[in-house]
């Protein structure tokens, strides 16, 4: 049975990523497989010093060398804070909305967008009248809102009419009771219109 290699490296292990460069400390000839910051304000720059250098630095490094306690205890609240400005509970740094916007949040899955259209589809619905009872089914047939023109009506039919004529389909039976279905909606549509009035109704 294969034994399974130990991958993780020891806590005193070189750095892998290490240059293959001797020691930053003067004199030290040994390979340098060990980094540490070279100040409190370039954190991401290092030297690279062999094992036995870079205890002794470590052993050594202060980071608030030469801060004042003052600025010690400024350093370690920003800290705690990761660096960003924070407000005392219930406080922001910009006057409170006393109505929610849905804008300040984020909506990936733009549910809150869906809610706005629905609502505005609504708001649209009752802004409009309602198509008579004996016109609903017509109207839908015709794929027409209502109120419609006459004009309207005609042009949207002939429009169905090319489409579903079964000299345009090959025959097709399904297209010939689909026109039928359009011809006599229309009939309804126009015959409700022109009794009321309404050819040029908006």
């Amino acid at each position: 049975m294969m034994k399974r290699r130990n991958t993780r490296h020891r806590a005193f292990d070189p750095d892998p990523d290490a240059p293959q460069r001797c020691c930053d400390m003067p004199d030290c000839e040994k390979p340098a497989g060990y980094r540490a910051p070279r100040s409190r304000e370039t954190l991401n720059q290092y030297y690279w010093f062999c094992l036995e250098h870079v205890r002794e630095y470590n052993a050594r490094w202060d980071y608030y060398k030469g801060m004042s306690p003052g600025q010690i205890e400024a350093h370690l609240r920003a800290d705690i804070a990761w660096d960003r400005p924070s407000w005392a509970f219930g406080q922001s740094a910009k006057p409170r909305k006393q109505t929610f916007d849905e804008e300040d949040v984020l909506d990936p899955l733009d549910i809150l967008g869906q809610n706005r259209r629905s609502r505005a589809e609504r708001a649209k619905s009752r802004a409009q009248p309602a198509a008579p009872e004996a016109l609903r089914e017509p109207l839908a047939t015709l794929g027409l809102p209502w109120p419609v023109t006459l004009e309207d009506a005609k042009a949207r039919y002939r429009s169905l009419a090319r489409k579903h004529h079964p000299d345009a389909n090959n025959g097709d039976r399904r297209s010939e009771e689909r026109l039928k279905s359009i011809n006599v909606a229309f009939t309804v549509v126009r015959a409700h219109l022109t009794s009321q009035g309404l050819e040029k109704a908006g």
